[in-house]
């Protein structure tokens, strides 16, 4: 049988941190079992071990692999600067709030998907979520003050976006929980929050 590369390792890891990803965040940590998982990354269950120490090993990987693809994508759209469509937060509200968005629960921002899994496993686990929270409110911070400079403190500025980052988290999480049996409950919920002024 022939061995495998050191490339083909890394290939396989990443398939699994993917895997991961979509799977955690659109079911929960615990609700994937690492078989389902390893398969769903084209892989035998026997080689996790090979490749992580534990289950939560992989979820805080995962997590932060997920974060730092959504703070790219937001980082992009701030760096679009204004444009006909509207200062640069508003279109990141409006992407966000989106029902594209809410459908994707496989993808999409790990804040809201995986904010109730940050809660309820390891230190590890939340330190990585915290860290990608930070992302968000530092981007969304700086944005606020480069769109008010000199109209607010640094201080004013991490509050507005402690309330839109918290804003967005929490319209998410209602919309989605709520989308199968009341859809236009859902809809409602992100059109008005969309529809609120950033302040």
């Amino acid at each position: 049988m022939p061995r495998i590369t050191r490339e083909d390792k890394a290939r396989n890891r990443q398939n699994i941190v993917e895997a991961a990803g979509r799977m955690f965040r659109s079911k929960g940590v615990d609700a994937v079992g690492i078989a389902e998982l390893m398969k769903e990354a084209g892989l035998t269950h026997g080689g996790f071990y090979n490749h992580f120490a534990s289950k939560d090993d992989l979820a805080a990987e995962a997590c932060g692999a997920s974060f730092k693809a959504s703070l790219g994508s937001l980082e992009q759209l701030l760096e679009e600067g204004a444009d006909l469509t509207g200062p640069p937060l508003n279109r990141v509200v409006d992407s966000y709030l989106s029902a594209a968005h809410r459908d994707a629960s496989d993808g999409g921002c790990p804040s809201a998907s995986l904010v109730i899994d940050a809660g309820r496993h390891s230190d590890t686990i939340q330190s990585v979520y915290a860290a990608g929270v930070e992302g968000y409110l530092t981007g969304f911070a700086e944005e606020f003050a480069r769109e008010h400079e000199g109209e607010i403190t640094s201080q004013e500025a991490r509050e507005r976006a402690v309330l839109l980052l918290s804003r967005l988290v929490g319209a998410m999480v209602l919309a989605r929980a709520v989308s199968h049996v009341q859809p236009e409950l859902s809809d409602e919920i992100l059109r008005t929050c969309r529809a609120r002024p950033l302040g």
